[in-house]
C-alpha cells in the first residue's frame, strides 16, 4: 500500500470514530509506543547491536587521543561542547548514562554554584534514524551504484547502505588507522565483505575512486579534524575530480556553509552541481531530531 492509498484508508477509518473517543484516538496514535514497534525493523535492530558493539569498544566521548585537532576545535567553541555520537548514543542511552553521572547535560557557569546552562552536543556520525532518511528519504535506488564514504569513522553510512539500499559497492575512506580497524572488524563480524570496503588512505590519494563513485558522503568530514590550509587543500581535490555528470553529492552541513568558511571560491560553482530539494517532514520515531534532518543537503553534478 502506498503512501496516498494509507492516508485515504486512515482517514475513512477515522470517519467512523465515535466523536467522543475521536480525541483519544489521536493522542494514542501520536504517543503510543505500540506505533513505535511498527517503525523497528530488523535492520534498525543490526544497526543498534552494531552501536551497543563499538560502544565497548571506545572511550565515552568516541573522539581518540590523537585526533588532537578535533579536541581543540571543541575546546574553542563560544559554548562549552562534547562529543555524542549520533551513531553510538540515542536519546534513551544519554539519558542512562546521564542518570549513571556518566554523561551532563548541562554545565555550571560559576563553579560551586547551582547556577547551569546546557552543553553543545555535536556528533561527526548519522544517527539510526538518519542513516534511514538517508537511503529511504534522500538517495535514489543506489542499484548497482558505488557509494564513497568521505572520512568513514566507525563505519555508519556503510553499515546502513548495506542494510537499507541495494548499491553495488560501499566504500569508506578513513585516514585513521584506529577506526579503520574498527570498521574491519564490524565488516567481518556482520558479514558485510560482499560489499562494503574500507580504506585506510588519506582522501587525496584517491582519484580514482572519487572521480568514478556515483554517491559521495561528506558528513562533518574535514572542519573538525584538519587545518583550514589542509581542508582547503581537500575541498579543491574533491571539486577537480568529482565531476562524473549525474553523480550524487550528500554533505552536512551544505557546501555554502563549508566553503565559505574557508573563504573557497568556486569559479563554476554553479556549472558543478546543482541542489535538490528534500522533504524533511518525515516521521522516523519519537527521538528523532527534525532539525537534524535539515542538516544534510543532496547536490548533483551537472
Amino acid at each position: 500500500m502506498n503512501f496516498l492509498d494509507a492516508k485515504n484508508e486512515i482517514q475513512r477509518l477515522l470517519s467512523r470514530v465515535s466523536p467522543r473517543e475521536l480525541p483519544r484516538l489521536v493522542d494514542w496514535m501520536k504517543n503510543a509506543d505500540q506505533l513505535e514497534d511498527v517503525l523497528v525493523d530488523n535492520q534498525k535492530v543490526i544497526l543498534q547491536n552494531i552501536s551497543d558493539n563499538l560502544r565497548t569498544c571506545l572511550p565515552i566521548e568516541a573522539v581518540l587521543p590523537s585526533e588532537t585537532t578535533a579536541i581543540q576545535k571543541t575546546q574553542i567553541q563560544k559554548r562549552p561542547t562534547v562529543h555524542v555520537d549520533g551513531f553510538l548514543y540515542d536519546e534513551d542511552t544519554v539519558e542512562s548514562l546521564c542518570e549513571e553521572g556518566k554523561m551532563s547535560r548541562s554545565y555550571c557557569l560559576n563553579c560551586g554554584s547551582q547556577r547551569t546552562a546546557p552543553l553543545e552536543f555535536i556528533s561527526h556520525s548519522f544517527s539510526i534514524a538518519e542513516l534511514r532518511f538517508l537511503y529511504q528519504n534522500v538517495l535514489p535506488d543506489l542499484t548497482g551504484k558505488v557509494l564513497l564514504d568521505v572520512g568513514s569513522r566507525l563505519g555508519a553510512v556503510l553499515y546502513g547502505g548495506f542494510l537499507y539500499s541495494s548499491a553495488a559497492r560501499l566504500v569508506g575512506v578513513e585516514i585513521t588507522e584506529d577506526f579503520v580497524k574498527l570498521q574491519r572488524m564490524i565488516v567481518d563480524k556482520y558479514g558485510f565483505t560482499d560489499r562494503v570496503q574500507v580504506l585506510h588512505a588519506d582522501v587525496c590519494s584517491q582519484d580514482a575512486l572519487v572521480c568514478n563513485a556515483d554517491v559521495l558522503v561528506m558528513n562533518n568530514v574535514f572542519e573538525y579534524f584538519m587545518k583550514p590550509s589542509e581542508q582547503i587543500k581537500a575541498w579543491q581535490f574533491i571539486i577537480h575530480h568529482f565531476r562524473k555528470k549525474g553523480s550524487l553529492l550528500v554533505t552536512v552541513p551544505s557546501l555554502q556553509e563549508s566553503l565559505s568558511a574557508l573563504q573557497v571560491e568556486v569559479p563554476d560553482f554553479g556549472c558543478w552541481v546543482e541542489e535538490l530539494p528534500l522533504e524533511y517532514d518525515v516521521y522516523l520515531g519519537k527521538d528523532n531530531d527534525p532539525d537534524s534532518l535539515r542538516e544534510l543537503h543532496l547536490y548533483r553534478v551537472l
